[in-house]
């Protein structure tokens, strides 16, 4: 009996930490969803269409999670939080419509991208029009460091997406560099989601710079796992193409790791593929060999690890919640996750 109670207690926590806090907050997420569909409509047929298609096919919700969890545990109003979370999520949507079409990807969330189903004009223009969503949601909260702290986000995601363009294809970009494009491309919109919430609440400017220091580290910790996952995750679970970024030519940590003690012959393999893109079937798989070689992964990994760490110490300034824990386990699950 002990026994059988002990595996019945046991089993919730075959739950992920995102899984749980989406449970906890699933009234509050099912507003946020009916006004993303309220807000994405419009009598241009193929907006919704376009919005709808990536929108419906799930992902993980984080950004607009952490900006309800944040409010709930700052104890602030959540009818705001729940439509500038909606604002969050469409931003975080214009940009993945936009990446697709500058990456050329052709599979996202498990399926085929928009942008390969309603081409590339439509894709880039259906994002333009989430944007405008997202800055009408902005002004209709009212507050002024609402609308400085998201729209300065949407400034610097952008300017992060031109920066890893820049740097496509150009092995001999530094740690320090790749450091800086996830910043601005990945944690920016992170940071933004978690600040948000103490200034819903009124709280502090020091609580608002912590819950954004949480929020900037968990998202570089995401950004760098999943570069690593990029190479390393079950395709299924994933939900796209593993290789992508070896295929688009993209500098990442686990590159930038197994460069850094190349020898010749490995140097000119890296330039080969990621410089002059002459690649052929058997690359990514020696590429592979190559980060076994080099403990590239696992360095990647520890390196996001260092990042979560600081993300652990930034959260412990918030106040004491239920919720707080779960932002805590977030951020193991963010570095540990295997898709």
């Amino acid at each position: 009996m002990g026994r059988h109670s002990a595996q019945q207690n046991k089993e919730p926590q075959t739950e992920t930490p995102l899984e749980r806090l989406s449970s906890a907050l699933e009234s509050d997420m099912e507003a946020v969803n009916a006004l993303i569909l309220r807000h994405m409509d419009s009598p241009v047929e193929m907006i919704p269409k376009v919005a709808a298609y990536l929108i419906a096919a799930g992902g993980k919700r984080i950004r607009p999670l952490l900006t309800l969890a944040g409010t709930t545990i700052y104890g602030g109003d959540i009818t705001r939080a729940q439509a500038l979370a909606a604002c969050v999520e469409f931003i975080h949507t214009a940009t993945l419509l936009h990446d697709d079409v500058v990456d050329e990807s052709t599979e996202r969330r498990g399926r085929k991208t928009a942008n390969l189903v309603f081409g590339n004009q439509a894709s880039v223009l259906v994002g333009d029009f989430l944007f405008s969503r997202a800055f009408q949601l902005m002004t209709a909260d009212g507050s002024l460091d609402i609308l400085r702290i998201l729209s300065g986000a949407s400034a610097v995601i952008a300017q992060g997406e031109v920066m890893q363009l820049a740097a496509t294809g150009n092995p001999d970009i530094s740690l320090d560099n790749y450091l800086e494009i996830i910043k601005a491309k990945t944690a920016a919109l992170f940071a933004a989601a978690c600040e948000i919430a103490p200034v819903i609440a009124g709280a502090s400017s020091e609580q608002a710079e912590a819950m954004a220091e949480y929020g900037l580290n968990l998202g570089i910790a995401f950004q760098i796992a999943d570069d690593a996952l990029d190479y390393a995750a079950d395709r299924e679970k994933l939900g796209k193409k593993t290789g992508d970024d070896f295929r688009e030519g993209k500098i990442t940590a686990p590159v930038i790791f197994a460069l850094q003690n190349a020898d010749d012959e490995e140097r000119t393999f890296w330039y080969r593929v990621l410089k002059d893109h002459i690649q052929t079937e058997e690359d990514l798989e020696t590429a592979r060999t190559l980060f076994a070689r080099h403990n590239a992964l696992e360095q990647s990994l520890d390196l996001a690890r260092a990042y979560g760490e600081k993300a652990r110490l930034a959260l412990a300034e918030a106040p004491d919640h239920p919720l707080r824990p779960l932002l805590d386990e977030l951020v193991t699950f963010t570095v540990e996750r295997r898709h």
